[in-house]
């Protein structure tokens, strides 16, 4: 009988929600909500434009930072093993690793938005 019940809710909250989604958003989308490019950049100008090579800086930079936080994910689960000094130990490697690029980068002027 519950599982019947539930069934039941969840068939009916998932053909509301699909019933709202197809009422609810606008109808007349606007150049920009067309256009394939989310940068700002004009697809139909020229491509030789100048490209801010401090954009590409960050977004390299945050690529680098963000696959390196992924490296800390497995930790609380690795801190059953046998020998949770060792993973704390390579944990603690990492993130010093992390904060001497990150002042590297900093102290460097890499960070700076503007000039």
């Amino acid at each position: 009988m519950m599982l019947i019940n539930m069934l039941l809710i969840s068939t009916v909250l998932t053909g509301a929600l699909i019933t709202i989604s197809f009422w609810l958003p606008q109808t007349s989308p606007d150049t920009e909500k067309l256009s394939p490019y989310e940068c700002g950049f004009d697809p139909l100008g020229t491509a030789r434009l100048p490209f801010s090579l401090r954009f590409f800086l960050i977004a390299i930079l945050f690529l680098l930072f963000d696959l390196e936080i992924a490296l800390l994910l497995p930790t609380p689960w690795a801190l059953n093993l046998p020998t949770p000094t060792t993973t704390l130990l390579w944990t603690m490697i990492i993130i010093i690793l992390l904060a001497l690029g990150l002042l590297y980068e900093w102290l460097q002027g890499g960070l700076d938005w503007a000039e």
